[in-house]
């Protein structure tokens, strides 16, 4: 057994998430965190709602709200939809929380202590309107390096490079389109240079990474430069350092905070348990595993940045160091970044109108035909088109005529011709070939997902639904009623492999996986389900807020003998068919947001 960190990306909580968003962080990280448990590992899934930065202030501005009020309101939003979905995180939480300051608070003196916060006198952006800083990422303009007219201030996504705002060419404000006014502000500066060395052995050692993860990352060493780590600003997490933290304008980075954000997790979630150091198995023992899940536009931030901050945690930089109260941090082992997922040849974009929410798509189609369609056709290495043609086609096609017919006929014969689990005479060579496809498969899938290749894996197992399909084809059970032996041994022998079948697509289709389960006769939880619980703050009783948990006993990733005897009801189909219309009709919902 190895303690496994499954860190998934924070949703930032200005908004409802759409499906683009969970392709990225959420389908991917529980299909491998629901296959890790079920091969026995013990595995942490955290995450939260990232609350901080100048979104979360522009927005509330908007709609004449305090940032907390309209943080609270999109947290309870994702969380509900994120347990629709069935992501089973151990603890979603959110950067609001008195925990995450301390520890974010802790992390920031340690390395400032160590000798990595350097303060600097810098020229920062402010808005000529209403004087209120503009954040890096809230400026565009040419990049200088590559001519990208739509680079940000902190990073150009065309090139890569990290970049200052006063260096764009043609800066202009995202929220009104001014001209910034840059002046001298003083500021905590990463000091990423002295890390290089240390990052760069660190990524080298990096085995079986997805090659554009890696070559991004290694490339990024290229042009390490100090990267500030405080803001002018009022809605974050104060400086804790005298003279700073009593200064209503001067906070913390949201990038600095919500990385942290894992471990603050992790420590959250070891305090709700009653033993507040049980999160140190997956932080600091060196046989531990952590993959981080995100999308391609947060690796600066996985790949670079969270690494620096806990190599400068620990005193591994250049200069030197000590660790702090939290003991030495383990490096990511993985950064598992997908590419993007677009809509019917656009990129997804709230403010246009180009949009599918996460809470749209689950109220009109099942959890698990979306995350069929992530899996097998999603952004895992190169940036994908959803349209609707191809859900339908895909839900239609692979998932109701394959597995789902599988499934429906199964049951149907089994309790038509028996009414339970019949048991078998001996097996012929095509019942030992289709059982020994099936058993086979358990090291083939699991071995793709725990590399994180999901689409081949999901392509797999419904490979050997096609070939249990075959099965019933070529044995033809429906005319064996004169044989009923033989007639037996099939049933009970496409039914093993049935079950088979379901526990390779559990981590896949979970709540399908429950379904199918009962329909075979089976009781109790089989493909475990995330709540949402109502808790208070732990440092804070006059706050309350929702969190994803949950109690999550997995069976084994082996096949499990099914019982001759189980009673089999008549069964009902597992998976809705899409009418050719759902395509014109999501198409004009498009249509109107734009």
């Amino acid at each position: 057994m190895t303690h496994i960190l499954s860190a998934v990306a924070w949703p930032y909580a200005n908004g409802p998430r759409h499906i683009g968003h969970v392709a990225g962080f959420g389908v991917p990280s529980d299909v491998f965190s629901r296959h890790m448990r079920m091969a026995g590992h013990d595995v942490l899934m955290v995450s939260g709602t990232d609350e901080h930065g100048t979104p979360i202030l522009v927005q509330a501005e908007q709609e004449g709200v305090s940032p907390q009020e309209l943080a609270d309101r999109y947290n309870r939003v994702i969380v509900e939809d994120l347990t629709s979905l069935g992501l089973t995180y151990d603890l979603f939480t959110r950067t609001t929380t008195r925990n995450h300051y301390a520890v974010v608070q802790e992390m920031f003196r340690t390395v400032h202590k160590n000798g990595y916060m350097v303060e600097k006198t810098t020229m920062g952006a402010i808005s000529p309107s209403t004087g209120r800083t503009l954040p890096d990422r809230f400026i565009e303009g040419t990049c200088p390096i590559c001519g990208y007219d739509g680079a940000r201030g902190d990073q150009c996504d065309n090139c890569g490079n990290q970049l200052d705002p006063i260096d764009l060419k043609n800066p202009r404000s995202r929220i009104n389109g001014e001209t910034p006014k840059f002046v001298e502000s003083n500021h905590f500066f990463l000091d990423l240079p002295a890390f290089v060395d240390a990052l760069g052995d660190w990524l080298r050692s990096r085995d079986g990474w997805r090659p554009n993860v890696l070559n991004f990352s290694l490339s990024l060493l290229d042009d390490v430069r100090p990267r500030a780590m405080t803001r002018d600003i009022d809605w974050g997490i104060p400086v804790p350092l005298p003279g700073w933290e009593d200064n209503p304008t001067k906070r913390l980075y949201v990038w600095f905070d919500a990385v942290i954000g894992y471990l603050s997790a992790s420590i959250e979630w070891a305090r709700r348990t009653g033993d507040p150091d049980a999160w140190r198995a997956w932080w600091t023992q060196e046989n531990a595993r952590s993959l981080y899940f995100m999308g391609k536009d947060n690796i600066t931030f996985h790949s670079q940045i969270w690494p620096a901050e806990l190599l400068a945690y620990d005193g591994k930089g250049s200069r030197g160091g000590s660790p702090g109260q939290y003991g030495s941090l383990q490096l990511p082992t993985e950064v598992v970044s997908s590419e993007f997922l677009n809509v019917e040849g656009q990129k997804f974009s709230s403010s246009r109108g180009v949009v599918i929410y996460v809470r749209d798509m689950l109220s009109r189609y099942q959890p698990d035909a979306f995350r069929y369609y992530v899996a097998a056709a999603g952004p895992e290495n190169q940036d994908v088109d959803f349209t609707w043609e191809s859900f339908l086609r895909r839900t239609n096609d692979e998932l109701v005529a394959g597995w789902g017919n599988l499934v429906n006929r199964t049951a149907s014969m089994v309790h038509k011709n028996f009414g339970q689990i019949p048991t078998p005479g001996e097996l012929a060579d095509v019942d030992r070939r289709v059982l020994e496809s099936t058993r086979a498969a358990f090291g083939t899938v699991g071995g793709l997902i725990e590399t994180n290749r999901q689409r081949a894996a999901i392509a797999e197992a419904m490979r050997v639904v096609a070939d249990v399909n075959r099965y019933v084809s070529e044995t033809e059970p429906w005319k064996l009623k004169t044989d009923p032996e033989r007639l037996g041994t099939v049933l009970h022998t496409v039914t093993q492999a049935v079950s088979d079948c379901n526990t390779l697509l559990a981590p896949f289709l979970p709540h399908s996986a429950q379904a199918v389960h009962e329909t075979l006769g089976g009781t109790g939880t089989f493909a475990p389900q995330p709540r949402i619980e109502e808790v208070t703050d732990l440092d804070d009783p006059s706050r309350e807020y929702p969190v994803i948990t949950g109690d999550y006993a997995f069976p084994a990733w082996e096949s499990r003998p099914v019982t001759p005897g189980t009673p089999v009801a008549k069964p009902t189909p597992v998976f809705t068919k899409l009418d050719d219309s759902i395509v014109e009709e999501e198409l004009e919902r498009l249509r109107e947001k734009v």
